[in-house]
């Protein structure tokens, strides 16, 4: 049996050998940061040289508060943030969506981005200062949002800007938002931590405990390292690709298929395709079975295959929405996989129009 190929690293990626190697270096020397004693000590000024790396990779001039990852982070702003409603764009994440009851909701065009129009409404809508939630890249999708326009216009409405950022860090410049939050384990750190960036602290009113007050809990040195160790290694395979996908969108709009947001701006380690005629499920089946890990939308829905909330904000129907499947690329993709994922949908595809016929 020929080796599998994953194809999900929108999900998760894998844990990076040097993030393994810094968290292992991190574990030799490992104590409670917050203790006094010499050991204590010792770690906590790992923490803080680690803080000072990862501000460093990320170009960031404000504070880095430590978490166990994005859905944490959006958690602690939507619920602490200095402003008054909040707005929460069509495509947020369930991490966001989940607290947004009561948001004004912040529509999409059929290419998945938000508009000046509608940015405008929304804000008029929602009053002074205003929290917009708006992520910088769609992890369905791979739609690059328009980053510099809606900072503009939420500072003009003297707002704040949360940013979901969990597919953009390591792999695109960071926006100039208020609050930035993301995981590490989407570019090759491990799971369970990621951050909160934040550019004026005194905007999030704080809960006690460690993290400058902010956050109650032993930080997590080790993984915090093989964070910012992951953040190190740079984006530079970005580019390789962004090759990899022009190529798999050819291919698969030849053989009848078709390229969600095909003419959108998007990241290019991630895409949408949908097979008409066939299930995404059944697709998936497929797929898993011929040794191909990808999936239905976000990680988060495809364990149920939920209609997903993004494709239906677009325009597709529910049938259409439902033959759309995920494909999403990490360091280690390989062109072969890519040419061997194309092949076997195209045969899964000739099948689909066979049945039809």
């Amino acid at each position: 049996m020929s080796s599998r190929v994953y194809l999900d690293h929108a999900a998760t990626t894998p844990l990076s050998p040097v993030a393994r190697a810094a968290m292992l270096d991190a574990y030799e020397a490992w104590a409670n940061p917050s203790s006094p004693h010499a050991e204590g000590r010792a770690a906590r000024a790992g923490l803080e040289a680690t803080r000072v790396r990862i501000a460093e990779a990320l170009g960031w001039r404000g504070a880095i508060l430590f978490t166990s990852g994005a859905s944490e982070a959006i958690a602690m702003v939507m619920a602490r943030a200095k402003a008054g409603r909040r707005i929460v764009s069509a495509v947020e994440h369930d991490a966001v969506r989940r607290h947004g009851e009561g948001a004004v909701e912040l529509p999409v065009g059929a290419d998945g981005r938000v508009t000046d129009v509608g940015l405008a409404l929304a804000i008029e809508r929602a009053g002074e200062a205003p929290l917009v939630a708006v992520q910088a890249v769609n992890s369905e999708t791979g739609v690059i949002q328009p980053l510099d326009a809606i900072g503009e216009a939420t500072r003009g409405a003297g707002g704040l800007w949360l940013c979901d950022a969990t597919q953009a860090v390591g792999k695109m410049a960071l926006p100039d938002a208020d609050f930035l939050a993301f995981s590490a384990h989407k570019f090759g750190g491990p799971s369970g931590i990621g951050a909160l960036l934040v550019k004026d602290l005194a905007m999030l009113a704080p809960s006690g405990g460690q993290e400058q007050g902010y956050r109650g809990g032993t930080e997590d040195w080790p993984s915090i390292a093989g964070m910012a160790a992951a953040l190190g290694e740079g984006s530079g395979w970005i580019e390789r690709a962004d090759d990899l996908r022009a190529y798999l969108d050819a291919a698969i709009e030849e053989a009848g298929g078709e390229v969600i947001a095909r003419h959108a701006p998007r990241l290019a380690t991630i895409a949408s395709y949908r097979m008409p005629g066939m299930a995404a499920a059944a697709q998936l089946i497929r797929l898993d079975s011929a040794g191909f890990a990808v999936s239905a939308g976000s990680a988060c829905s495809s364990g149920s295959l939920k209609p997903s909330h993004v494709l239906a904000a677009m325009g597709l129907d529910a049938k259409a929405a439902g033959e759309v499947i995920r494909v999403s690329f990490g360091r280690t993709t390989r062109r072969e996989d890519v040419w061997r994922f194309a092949e076997q949908w195209r045969a899964i595809a000739g099948d689909a129009k066979a049945r039809a016929a």
